[in-house]
């Protein structure tokens, strides 16, 4: 494997996570709710001093993206995949580039001079996380200054599977559709996320997303997302599973490669639709004491990972699902989207 030779290429918004415990007034404060994702506006730009000044913070790397290809490479060799995203020039970035190396994978940020890393307001109340990204630097990663270049280009080419998140949508449609016209042209799996409902709700990031649906080749996503995605497209059921399967009987441009749809639900199984059978599977989760339960901040994004983990290397989607739920159930357990430093190899 020479240094410009992955074989899973990822692609998001890298931030450092700024986790606090907090209760219910923080989220009136600021106007949060309990389970969700949002990106900052300027009414929460306070909180991130906040959680600084008058909490107990512990930092992450973070950005979902990010979360998930960290997680990959707990369960795989060190440099089988690598991460593109935009950073500042900065501590924050140094940190999550010795956090990243540690792990096992591969960096390759833009450098942004005019504005510091992005963060991301982690605030956990109870068994629920409340996420408010304040993008910064990852907002500004340009396709032409950095995916168009040739010899970054030839990091993509080379690659064999494709992960990307929603939430790079707000940031780079255009480098998300450059990447998955690639991997249909080529019959290289293609996979991304629901991420959010917001993502589905406001217009011009719907737009976007409507473009890249035809490249899904697996799309995965929780129960709200599947739900709002309903919702915006006007469908009158809200069964998980019934989304599920409208979601993967979308119209595909590579007909070699039939999509499949995975919706997670807590503690509820997990669903996975299949387009080419129109068959829906229910896979229950690993039971978990929730007295053990610390965090479920990245439990989305370490699951994908470790589904991740076992599907490039040629395990089936049952098998890769499994492998997801376990690495997640391990990760429940911990702050963040983090795991163990010691290494539990995954008992395949």
């Amino acid at each position: 494997m020479n240094e410009q030779t992955y074989k899973l290429f990822c692609m998001g918004n890298p931030l450092l996570d700024i986790c606090v415990k907090a209760d219910e007034e923080l989220l009136k404060k600021y106007g949060l709710k309990a389970n969700d994702s949002i990106l900052a506006e300027e009414v929460h730009l306070p909180l991130y001093e906040e959680l600084v000044d008058n909490y107990k913070a512990e930092y992450v790397a973070g950005g979902a993206t990010q979360n998930t290809a960290r997680s990959v490479q707990y369960l795989l060799p060190p440099k089988t995949t690598v991460y593109f995203g935009c950073v500042g020039k900065d501590k924050y970035a140094e940190i999550m580039c010795k956090v990243a190396e540690k792990d096992g994978l591969v960096t390759d940020y833009l450098i942004d001079n005019e504005h510091p890393t992005g963060t991301c307001a982690v605030v956990i109340t109870g068994y629920n996380r409340s996420l408010v990204a304040n993008l910064s630097a990852a907002n500004h990663y340009q396709k032409s200054k950095h995916l168009d270049l040739p010899e970054k280009w030839k990091i993509v080419e080379n690659a064999k599977f494709y992960y990307i998140g929603g939430f790079f949508l707000t940031v780079s449609p255009d480098s998300m559709l450059k990447v998955a016209k690639h991997a249909a042209e080529n019959n290289k799996p293609f996979m991304t996320n629901l991420s959010a409902p917001f993502l589905c709700q406001v217009p011009a990031f719907k737009n976007s997303m409507k473009e890249l649906v035809p490249y899904w080749d697996i799309i995965f996503g929780n129960e709200s997302e599947a739900e709002a995605f309903a919702i915006s497209e006007n469908w009158e059921t809200r069964d998980v599973k019934e989304i599920a399967l409208k979601i993967a009987q979308f119209p595909k441009v590579n007909t070699k490669r039939p999509r499949v749809a995975i919706i997670t639900q807590g503690s509820e199984p997990t669903i996975v639709a299949y387009q080419e059978t129109g068959k829906i599977e229910e896979i229950p989760v690993l039971p978990i004491d929730k007295k053990e339960i610390v965090d479920t901040n990245g439990a989305g994004d370490t699951f994908v990972g470790g589904f991740l983990s076992q599907y490039i290397q040629g395990k089936s989607i049952k098998d890769s699902i499994k492998a997801g739920q376990w690495l997640a159930n391990i990760n429940l357990k911990l702050i963040g989207s983090s795991l163990p430093d010691e290494k539990i190899p995954y008992p395949c």
